[in-house]
């Protein structure tokens, strides 16, 4: 969940009904859920209701009705939502960091002049189409910060080497090979009538690039008299064969493709294929390395979170998540 919802559609994950929740277990009445000491309000549950039937209202769609699965799912995936931002928080705090009012200031004020050019009026009434509160905003920018110092402080010592990028790259060679390619200029009209014009136009010594630029109905060469660098493979089957099998400086007899009837002149001699050596791509092959690891390192992180939290989150009434099914309970 991102942070701020003001610019992402509400997702169904976020969206839920608050039911009566008497406290359960050491709950409190005003709270649904208890994170070992820290309520999560049953405010927040009633907020994002509103926010929740706003945004299905604007979808035309309508809200689930209370004992349906749809419902039920909503509501189980927003209690695992706000349980976790407390939990992020909690595990921020044991690994040494923490997020200020500073910050959350901040980031407040770069989004206010991102969006809104630092208009107050169009950020309040966005606020109000969305059925936000400026406490609502304030805590999901909270949970963004505390999820990116999290990131950063489980993933900081997270390395890639250059053998790792070498191993990638002799696995993916195709990747970055650069198939046979050549220089050309076509003239693609609709009718063989036309090409048929046209090339004997050609063939009498009239002007390519002129002709391109009068009748070429490929907007992506006409204006450059035709002329585009094509690699071998990346066009369309009768074009590609008759481009590399052109001599330089000839022109084809007109060829059909599912675009219409081309004119093809070689322009170039075809340039052979090649491989990117890997110290031109070394960094960048490290760059997505390093972040899949990373990403890696903090689905690994978030499972052994679930599991340090066993049985160390109270629920209220109603508001208990649902029980894994197993294989015992799905063979009957």
């Amino acid at each position: 969940m991102r942070a701020f919802r003001l610019f992402i559609p509400l997702a169904a994950a976020v969206a839920l009904v608050a039911a009566g929740c008497g406290g359960s277990g050491g709950v409190p009445k005003d709270a649904v859920a208890v994170v070992k000491g820290d309520s999560v309000p049953t405010s927040e549950f009633e907020g994002l209701l509103a926010q929740a039937k706003k945004s299905y209202a604007s979808q035309k769609r309508a809200f689930p009705k209370a004992g349906t699965p749809e419902y039920q799912t909503l509501r189980n995936q927003a209690v695992a939502f706000l349980v976790q931002r407390v939990e992020f928080e909690q595990k921020l705090n044991d690994l040494g960091g923490s997020v200020t009012d500073k910050q959350v200031d901040e980031r407040l004020a770069q989004i206010k002049k991102q969006y809104f050019a630092n208009d107050e009026k169009k950020y309040k009434k966005q606020l109000a189409d969305q059925g936000l509160t400026e406490a609502q905003v304030r805590a999901d920018i909270r949970a963004q910060l505390v999820s990116e110092a999290v990131f950063k402080e489980v993933t900081k010592n997270v390395t890639v080497t250059d053998k790792e990028a070498s191993d990638y790259y002799a696995k993916n060679t195709s990747t970055y090979s650069q198939p046979e390619s050549r220089d050309v200029r076509h003239i693609l009209v609709k009718t063989k009538a036309e090409a048929d014009k046209l090339y004997a136009q050609l063939q009498a010594g009239a002007d390519f690039a002129s002709l391109a630029k009068k009748y070429s109905q490929d907007p992506g060469s006409k204006d450059k008299g035709g002329k585009l660098t094509i690699a071998r493979g990346q066009t369309v089957a009768p074009f590609d064969s008759t481009a590399f099998l052109l001599k330089k400086n000839t022109i084809s007899h007109p060829v059909k493709t599912q675009y219409g009837y081309h004119i093809i002149e070689a322009l170039s001699d075809i340039k052979p294929a090649k491989q990117t050596p890997l110290k031109d791509v070394k960094s960048s092959i490290k760059s997505q390395l390093l972040q899949t690891k990373r990403n890696d390192a903090m689905t690994a992180w978030v499972d052994d979170v679930k599991k340090k939290y066993e049985g160390k989150v109270r629920y209220a009434v109603g508001f208990q998540p649902p029980a894994p099914v197993s294989a015992a309970t799905t063979t009957g």
